[in-house]
C-alpha cells in the first residue's frame, strides 16, 4: 500500500513552481465565491428584509455545509483521490452560484450558502492537497504557500467585485454570478488536467472527524490555536461588517465594503510571503499578535467612530488568519504522511471554523437583543482573549529548534 501512494507523487514532483501555482487556481476560483455575497448582504436585507441575527444565520448556513463537507472530503480524498473530490467541489459552486442569482427569499439565500460551504470545504480538503501533491517533498513550502495565498487571494476578490459591479452595472446580485461561473468553468479545466494519482482505498467509516496522524497533532492544534481566532476575526468583517460600515460608521457604499474585505485579505496574502522564510513558530506567533491587536482596534473604532481603525481592524483580522493558516499549512506538510494530508488539513479547518461560526451568530443575535456596539464589543473581548491563548500555546508547545524553515 505504501508504495502505491509514493511511487505517483514521486512522479508528479518534477514540476516547476508555475505548475504548483497553477495547481492553486481551483482553489483560487472556489474562493472566489465564498465571499462574494459580502457587499450584497444589505441589498438582500433592504429587498427581502430580515434582521442582523438572521443574516449572521445565513452566513453560518456555509460555515454548517464546509464543516459538513469537511466531515467527508478529507477522508474520500485521500482514500480514492483528490479529483472524485474536487470536480464536484467546483461543479457545486457553479450551482450556488446560479441560487444566489435568482434568490428572493431567505430560504434560497441560507441554500446558497450551504451549497458554498459544500464547495470550499471540499475545496479545502481536496484542492489544497492537491497543491501539495503536484509539488511534491522537494516544493512542500511553495505548495504551502501557493494553496494558502490562493485561498485568502479568492476570499478577498470576490467581495471586492461584487462591490464594483453591483455599484456599476445593472443587476446588483446577479452580475458577479455570472461571472463567478465563468471563472469556475476554467478551474473546471484545470482541474481535470492535473497530473494527480489516484487513491490507495482504505478501510474504515466514510464520515468521520478528521482524525490525524500522531506525528502531526501537534502541529494542527498549534494551528487550530492560532488560526480559529484569525477566521473568526475575519467572518466578523465578512457577515456584520457591511452592517457596522453602515449603521455605525455612516458608510453605505457597496464598493467600500468589498473593498475593506479585499484590503483584508490583500493583508493576509502579503503577509504570508512576507513571512515565507521565517520559522512556523514566528509565523504563528504573529499571527497570534496581529488577532489580538485587530480586536483591539475594532472595540476602538466604534469607540470612536472611526472608519480608518476599522480598516485597520479588518488588514490585522487578515493578517492574523493569513499567518494562522501558512504557519499552520507548513507544519502539517513537514509532519503529515502524503496519505493522510487531506485529513489534517480538514481537521485544522474543522477546528478553525467552528468558532468562526459560533461567535459571529452570537454576536449578530446580540446585536439583535442589546445593538451593535454591545455585540462587536463582546465579540472583540472573547477572540481576542482566544487569540492570546493561543500564542502562549505556541511560545509553550513549540521549541524554536523544532521551528525553523527548511532550507531547500
Amino acid at each position: 500500500m505504501g508504495s502505491t501512494v509514493t511511487r505517483p507523487r514521486a512522479e508528479v514532483r518534477r514540476t516547476s513552481d508555475s505548475s504548483v501555482w497553477r495547481a492553486a487556481w481551483p482553489v483560487f476560483a472556489v474562493f472566489v465565491l465564498s465571499n462574494a455575497p459580502t457587499p450584497l448582504y444589505v441589498v438582500w436585507q433592504r429587498t427581502i428584509g430580515f434582521s442582523s441575527g438572521t443574516l449572521t444565520a445565513v452566513f453560518a448556513c456555509y460555515i454548517v455545509g464546509l464543516l459538513g463537507a469537511l466531515l467527508v472530503a478529507g477522508v474520500v480524498s485521500d482514500r480514492v483521490g483528490r479529483k472524485p473530490v474536487l470536480l464536484p467541489a467546483v461543479a457545486a459552486a457553479m450551482a450556488a452560484c446560479v441560487l444566489f442569482a435568482i434568490a428572493q427569499s431567505v430560504l434560497l439565500l441560507a441554500l446558497a450558502r450551504l451549497l458554498t460551504g459544500v464547495a470550499v470545504g471540499a475545496a479545502v480538503s481536496a484542492g489544497m492537497a492537491a497543491v501539495t501533491d503536484v509539488g511534491g517533498p522537494d516544493r512542500r513550502r511553495v505548495a504551502a504557500l501557493a494553496a494558502s495565498t490562493a485561498m485568502v487571494l479568492g476570499a478577498g476578490s470576490g467581495p471586492l467585485l461584487a462591490g464594483l459591479l453591483s455599484e456599476t452595472l445593472p443587476g446588483p446580485t446577479v452580475t458577479v454570478f455570472g461571472l463567478e461561473i465563468a471563472v469556475l468553468a476554467t478551474a473546471l479545466a484545470v482541474a481535470a488536467r492535473l497530473p494527480l494519482p489516484a487513491g490507495p482505498g482504505g478501510r474504515g467509516p466514510w464520515i468521520r472527524i478528521p482524525s490525524v496522524a500522531r506525528e502531526g497533532r501537534t502541529a494542527v492544534l498549534l494551528g487550530i490555536a492560532v488560526f480559529g481566532p484569525g477566521i473568526t476575526a475575519t467572518s466578523f468583517v465578512l457577515s456584520l461588517g457591511p452592517s457596522v460600515l453602515t449603521h455605525l460608521l455612516g458608510a453605505a457604499d457597496r464598493v467600500l465594503a468589498g473593498a475593506v474585505a479585499f484590503t483584508m485579505f490583500l493583508a493576509a496574502t502579503g503577509v504570508q510571503f512576507a513571512a515565507r522564510r521565517f520559522g512556523v513558530r514566528t509565523v504563528l506567533l504573529g499571527g497570534a499578535v496581529a488577532t489580538v491587536t485587530s480586536m483591539i482596534a475594532l472595540v476602538l473604532s466604534l469607540a470612536t467612530t472611526s472608519l480608518a481603525l476599522f480598516v485597520t481592524a479588518a488588514a490585522l483580522a487578515g493578517a492574523g488568519q493569513g499567518l494562522g493558516q501558512f504557519g499552520g499549512l507548513t507544519a502539517i506538510g513537514a509532519s503529515v504522511p502524503g496519505g493522510r494530508l487531506a485529513e489534517a488539513n480538514a481537521a485544522q479547518n474543522v477546528g478553525g471554523y467552528l468558532p468562526a461560526a459560533a461567535l459571529p451568530l452570537t454576536a449578530g443575535f446580540l446585536a439583535d437583543a442589546y445593538g451593535l456596539s454591545a455585540g462587536v464589543a463582546v465579540f472583540g473581548a472573547v477572540v481576542g482573549l482566544a487569540a492570546a491563548g493561543g500564542g502562549l500555546l505556541v511560545l509553550t508547545r513549540l521549541r524554536r529548534d523544532a521551528a525553523t524553515p527548511p532550507t531547500a
